[in-house]
This record gives C-alpha cells, structure tokens and sequence, in this order.
C-alpha cells in the first residue's frame, strides 16, 4: 500500500513537472478588463513583450473593458483553467470585491494570484485654468464651489483615494463622473471637462510634463522621481494617506500548480531584466514581483483595506 501512494505521489510530481515543461505550446492572451492607456494596459504591454521572449509563445493582449473591470474579470474566471488565458488587472481587482458583490465571480474562489507585478501611486491632478496650485487650495475651493473630478472607473484606487480625500476625510461633496478607463479620464481633464481627475501617475503624466494638466500630490510614501517637485499626501496635509494602483497577473482557479508556477517565475524574470525596469521606472512604476504565496496574502489585505474605505464612504458602484 504504501509503495502504491509513493508511486502516485511520484506520478503526480512528474505529471506537474511535465505540464510547465510543456506550457506554453501556444499563444496565451491577457485579458484587460479595462480600456487600452491606461496603466494596466501599459505593464500587459511591456510585460508581454518581455514574457513572449522568455517563454516563447506570443502573449496575445486583449481588451474587454466594462463595469470597472467585472466583465473582463468575469470572462477569464469562466475560461478554462489550462494556463492560455491569463487576467492582467489593477487593484480595482481587490476594490471590487466590496464595491460589486454581484460581479458574475469570486475574488478569491475563482482566481489564483500569480505575481505583483508593478504599483504607481495615485495622483490628484487638475486642468491649468483651474486656479489652484496646491491641495489646500482646492480642498479651500471645494467649499465653496460645486467640483467633479474624472476617475478611471467606478471602484478603481484612484477613485476611492479621491472619494477618500474629498467626501471621507475633508467632509465635501465632490462628485465623482467615471470613464472607460485612464487614458479618457485624463482626456476628459486635458479638455476642462471635468477639470479635477484622479489617477495613477503614469497616464497623466505626459500632460504634466507638458503643461496640459498640473499635478497636485501624489499617494506614494516619498516623492516619485519622476516628478520631483510634486508633494505626497503626507506633505500636503494628510499623513497615512499612502494609496497605490498595482497591476497583476491571475489564473482562473484549478490551473495546474506547475503552470503556476512556471508563469511567476518567468514575470519575475522579466522583472529582474535590466531593459524592463528602466523603462517602468522611466513610466514612475515601481517594480514589485515575489512568489504566488506573497501576492496572494497582499490581496487578501488589499481587500480588507478597501472594504473600510467602500463602507466608511458608503460608496456604490455605478
């Protein structure tokens, strides 16, 4: 009996093994559920590139945008768990949990987490005619003028760090007007409609540079270097505020372990590739990275973090 079990466990440990040995045989799609330009599409861009390289199968990037991220997010918890369809998301992933419980899938029952793979702080940012130069400023505005700010969608962390800031902590009413996405919010506030946004650093961040639209503060524990002379949170008045947008990598749950695996070892090989840090630095997105085991404790975290803020703001989705 018990050579019997250590012939199946050794059976098993080779099929594993035999399995990653062999995957990818295929091009694998990542499903964004978000629209393209935003940071999301930016990392699944970069970081299939560099894993079409390493594993040596395309990486055939796929947009289904809708609903904050629950219909891409929904479709890839359908799919069949083989290791070919792979979710890219932010943490709109953690957010949504509380915000939409009805979603059409289970954060934790039908995902494993794979890595973390890259995080960006959030950043207050608003259109030049707009005749403010600080956050105090605008905070001193919001009392005493009706604003809106553009948030990249409904539950995603720009838009509840804003709700946090403006409606939680500030006690102001600002409205939040969602988009399809990063890249048309920061449009939206290039073209003065609505002048406030919020979003993670690296859409906005050519309008800064270019003097389209005028940054304010960011969510990071430090400055980014990428905009050295833009406060954080904690210097503009507001310590332990400390926001970011991660961008991640998960499989539909019952993927082989193997496969698993496999795909965090080589995310973090891309991530340890001289080429691809530069550019995501270059882009103010901090490298992340690790095993499956510590991605999947930082959800965790990540979900109970944005509970609070979706209860304590009495936030709905939209």
């Amino acid at each position: 009996m018990r050579t019997l079990l250590v012939a199946l466990l050794s059976s098993l440990v080779f099929s594993g093994a035999a399995q990653a040995q062999a995957w990818p045989s295929k091009p694998v799609r990542i499903i964004i559920p978000f629209a393209p330009g935003g940071p999301t599409d930016i990392i699944a861009r970069i970081a299939g590139q560099k894993l079409t390289e390493i594993l040596g199968q395309p990486m055939v990037i796929e947009s289904r945008a809708g609903a904050g991220g629950n219909i891409g997010t929904a479709a890839v918890a359908k799919s069949a768990p083989d290791g070919y369809t792979m979710l890219m998301t932010s943490s709109a992933f953690a957010v949504n949990v509380s915000l939409s419980p009805n979603a059409g899938f289970d954060a934790e029952r039908d995902f494993i987490p794979v890595v973390n793979l890259a995080k960006q702080a959030n950043m207050i940012f608003v259109h030049p005619d707009l005749p403010v130069k600080s956050l105090a400023e605008l905070l001193a505005l919001a009392k005493t003028s009706k604003l809106a700010f553009a948030s990249p969608g409904s539950g995603t962390t720009p838009h509840l760090t804003a709700e946090n800031l403006f409606n939680v902590t500030s006690k102001l009413d600002v409205t939040a007007i969602h988009f399809r996405g990063a890249g048309p919010s920061a449009a939206a506030v290039v073209g003065g409609e609505p002048r406030i946004g919020a979003g993670a650093v690296s859409t906005p961040l050519p309008f800064v540079k270019s003097g389209k639209l005028r940054a304010l503060a960011v969510s990071s524990s430090a400055r980014i270097a990428a905009l050295p002379d833009v406060p954080t949170f904690a210097e503009a008045g507001f310590p332990g505020v400390e926001d970011y947008t991660w961008i991640a990598a998960f499989l539909p749950a019952g993927t082989s372990p193997a496969i698993v695996q496999r795909l965090n070892e080589a995310c973090n090989q891309a991530l340890q590739s001289a080429d691809m840090r530069e550019r995501l630095v270059a882009l103010a997105f901090e490298p992340v990275g690790g095993t499956s085991q510590q991605f999947s404790a930082y959800v965790k975290a990540e979900i109970a973090k944005w509970g609070k803020v979706v209860r304590e703001g009495n936030i709905k989705a939209e």
